[in-house]
Formats: structure tokens, C-alpha cells, sequence
């Protein structure tokens, strides 16, 4: 499981890295890295895949100050990178959005 106390202390002290992918992403969805700050120091655990083939990770839901909802993949410790990010829509998840829709 993932130590979200160790993931929220390294988006706190700015010692993680945005991937290429998640970068591209954010771009693309008009989320700034405030937000992923924001979302992160507040996140729970949605999913959790630590035998992932790039490396243990897990699916974040976490709210800005402005009640964005955002989902993060970030991997775990020691070295947080965050993957990928969007904002979950309440066609895929549920009205918590800690929940696929089947």
C-alpha cells in the first residue's frame, strides 16, 4: 500500500517529478501544478497497483481549494513521480469518484 504521509510530505516540499506524460496531460486539461499540490495534500487511495509494470503506483482522488476534483497516479516512494492526471467524470465514476461504474 501506498505511505500517502511520505507522497503528501514530497508534493509539499516541491521533491517530486511530473512526468512527460502527466505534464502533456495537465497541459491538456488546463491543470496547474498548484492543483496537484492542492488535490494531493488532501488525496485518499482509489485504487492501488503495486505490481504494476512500470513500477508500484497507486490512483489518487484528491479536491483543490476550489473543489476541482482530480485524479492522480503517482508512483511510490521513495522517488514520487506523478504519471498521469484528469479530472474523473461522472460517466466513468461514481458521485464520489472513488468508484468505477461497471
Amino acid at each position: 500500500m501506498a505511505d500517502l504521509d511520505e507522497i503528501r510530505r514530497q508534493v509539499a516540499n516541491k521533491t517530486y517529478l511530473l512526468t512527460g506524460h502527466a505534464s502533456s496531460r495537465a497541459a491538456e486539461r488546463a491543470i496547474r501544478s498548484y492543483e496537484i499540490e492542492e488535490a494531493i495534500a488532501n488525496c485518499r487511495v482509489v485504487e492501488d497497483y503495486p505490481n504494476n509494470e512500470n513500477g508500484p503506483s497507486c490512483l489518487l482522488l484528491g479536491y483543490t481549494k476550489n473543489g476541482r476534483p482530480l485524479h492522480i497516479v503517482v508512483s511510490y516512494p521513495p522517488a514520487i513521480r506523478v504519471i498521469t492526471i484528469y479530472q474523473p467524470s461522472a460517466e466513468e465514476w461514481s458521485g464520489d469518484f472513488m468508484t468505477r461504474k461497471t
